[in-house]
């Protein structure tokens, strides 16, 4: 039997006997990833938060541990953005066993507090720990990259950006079906920040070129919040056709079915960011803190998103956002957009690539590693700005 587990997690474990679940642990995980039985309360708390702070996977038999120290274990991994997953070894089920049914109350408690990953195995059960990598870490995608802001349908500007950038774009018509085929510069891969769609003139083509250099295996994608939303609407959520994505339906409304359900099928399987080029590297939409990096839980995902934000928006209907990277101090650049800018400038080893290209200002990428920024104009204004170009405000200090 194999047992999936994200090869960066906190696993809990539950069974029947200390020590099988001793040997358990000894046969599936290494020594350095095991915590022990002679830590709890305060040191095993702070050894748990240590260890997911650096990013290494925990294994820890909760058995016997109190409801309180199991709350607080959760707690640490949400801090940590750490998945916990849950593997639970039970004997033989039997009529008055009441161990076997405390477990399984255990198990089912974690699941309602959030636990999403549960594995539940019987005693004797021949099992293979399977390590997955999570969908962030692309450590072994290496570069050189070609990285592009957020295009907005802008599909004219894209293609002079790529053809600039040594890309060819041969488009073609096959038995009535459109299509296209980027030819990259040798050697190098495109990745797009997202926000692929909506206000501009031409988010089918947009999404055909981005879909085109993925299935050819040299272009990448992160998901922006105006992707995320198009996906809800593909998928017949009810969304407000509201900032641009009118505009995007109605030009889907001239596509074939089969194009909607390819679309969703690759915007629904995108990573929230790409952390890439050995380490070096992270694209995400919005930005990212330095402690998310290379992770994928819930919170993550709506950083990477809507960027660092307090729930509140404007007059207008948008998020009210903060600049995130005015206090970022990590080694690992980050190369992001959401937030238009006129300039695309480096700040604390971040850069924005957003340049408001639909808003009638400029498409930008960056080479990478090069740290050369190329734009082309845009052609037009497409829509009109509802803000000012330039960073958000940083976040005001929390009062006590």
């Amino acid at each position: 039997m194999s047992v999936a587990v994200p090869d960066f997690c906190l696993v809990l474990l539950l069974g029947s006997s200390p020590v099988a679940m001793a040997d358990f642990a000894a046969r599936h995980f290494r020594r350095a990833e095991i915590i022990g039985p002679d830590l709890d309360g305060d040191a095993l708390h702070a050894t748990v938060a240590h260890r997911l702070g650096r990013r290494e996977t925990t294994a820890i038999d909760i058995t016997r541990a109190t409801g309180d120290d199991r709350t607080a274990l959760l707690r640490i991994a949400k801090r940590a953005f750490a998945r916990p997953v849950v593997i639970a070894v039970l004997g033989d089920s039997k009529k008055g066993d009441t161990r076997i049914r405390s477990l399984r109350d255990v198990v089912q408690k974690l699941q309602r507090d959030g636990v999403r990953t549960v594995h539940v195995l019987r005693e004797g059960d021949e099992v293979e720990i399977v390590r997955e990598p999570l969908a962030t870490d692309r450590r072994d995608l290496m570069g050189p990259f070609d990285i592009i802001g957020d295009v907005h349908g802008c599909a004219d500007e894209l293609e002079t950006l790529l053809e600039k950038l040594g890309y060819g774009v041969i488009w073609h018509d096959e038995a009535g079906v459109r299509g296209v085929t980027i030819a990259p510069p040798p050697g190098r891969r495109l990745i797009f920040v997202g926000d692929l769609v909506d206000r501009g003139p031409r988010t089918p083509d947009v999404l055909r070129i981005v879909m085109s250099a993925a299935a050819a295996g040299h272009g990448f994608c992160v998901p922006g919040n105006h992707d995320a939303k198009f996906l809800r609407w593909l998928k017949g959520h009810d969304v407000t056709l509201t900032h641009g994505l009118d505009r995007s339906v109605a030009q889907m409304g001239k596509e074939s079915q089969a194009f909607h359900q390819a679309v969703k099928a690759y915007l629904d399987a995108l990573p929230s960011h790409i952390w890439c080029d050995g380490g070096r590297l992270v694209v995400a939409h919005a930005g990212l803190t330095e402690g998310m990096i290379g992770r994928a839980t819930g919170a993550v995902r709506e950083f990477c998103l809507y960027g660092d934000t307090d729930g509140a928006t404007d007059s207008i209907g948008l998020a009210i956002r903060f600049h995130w990277a005015a206090e970022y101090r990590g080694e690992t650049t980050i190369v992001y957009g959401h937030t238009p800018v006129a300039d695309a400038i480096w700040l604390n080893n971040t850069l924005c690539l957003d340049t408001g290209c639909c808003f009638g200002n400029k498409l930008t990428a960056l080479r990478w590693p090069e740290r050369e920024s190329v734009s082309v104009p845009a052609l037009q204004q497409y829509t009109p700005p509802h803000r000012t170009f330039g960073h958000p405000p940083l976040r005001p200090p929390a009062t006590t």
